[in-house]
């Protein structure tokens, strides 16, 4: 394998394994609103003000109406969960509410080990600087953009590699991209040891 795509490998394998657990819960499930169990809630850092019924629109109070009824007794971060939700929602395109759906149905139907797996990831993404989190997503959307199979070779290796060599694999994407950003010249590429 040459050094570029070493380096592209050891780097997007790093983006692959949070960035899936970003991509799958990051968008809302099919219920506007409703959480992944465990994912943070939005502004949850300070206490929720509660969202009164009558601040939302008309469509929004259409697709909650099932929420109606209970709206007050409502926790506020709940409203405010399905309040962003919604306007989440209404501002996706038919093929983005059926993928949501489709993840949706997807996380429901992991065995509850994966999904507080799924959920630690998440938490460790959510805690990751600005910067960082926008490494992340470029990763991902860099590995998003290889072929297939490609894509399914980097991830039988990252499976297939010790928990050392998986470090020796993230220490070296990191030099790698640290060496891109300030221009240098990339180290030759060294296989992980075994």
């Amino acid at each position: 394998m040459n050094s570029r795509w070493r380096t592209l490998a050891l780097a997007l394998l790093l983006g692959a394994a949070l960035g899936s657990a970003m991509a799958s819960m990051a968008q809302e499930p099919p219920v506007p609103g409703a959480p992944v169990p465990g994912a943070p809630v939005p502004g949850a850092a300070s206490p929720a003000a509660p969202v009164p019924w009558s601040s939302l629109s008309p469509n929004q109070q259409q697709l909650l109406s099932r929420f109606g009824g209970q709206w007050n007794t409502l926790p506020p971060a709940r409203q405010q969960a399905l309040a962003h939700g919604s306007e989440r929602w209404l501002a996706m395109s038919p093929e983005q509410r059926d993928a949501a759906r489709d993840r949706f149905s997807h996380w429901r139907s992991l065995p509850p080990e994966q999904r507080q797996a799924l959920r630690g990831r998440w938490q460790r993404f959510q805690a990751l600087s600005p910067e960082q989190k926008a490494t992340v997503r470029e990763n991902f959307h860099r590995f998003q953009q290889l072929p297939p199979e490609r894509r399914q070779m980097l991830r039988e290796q990252w499976r297939n590699a010790s928990p050392t060599q998986r470090q020796q694999m993230v220490e070296h994407a990191r030099e790698q991209r640290q060496r891109r950003m300030s221009g240098a010249r990339p180290a030759p590429s060294r296989p992980p040891h075994h």
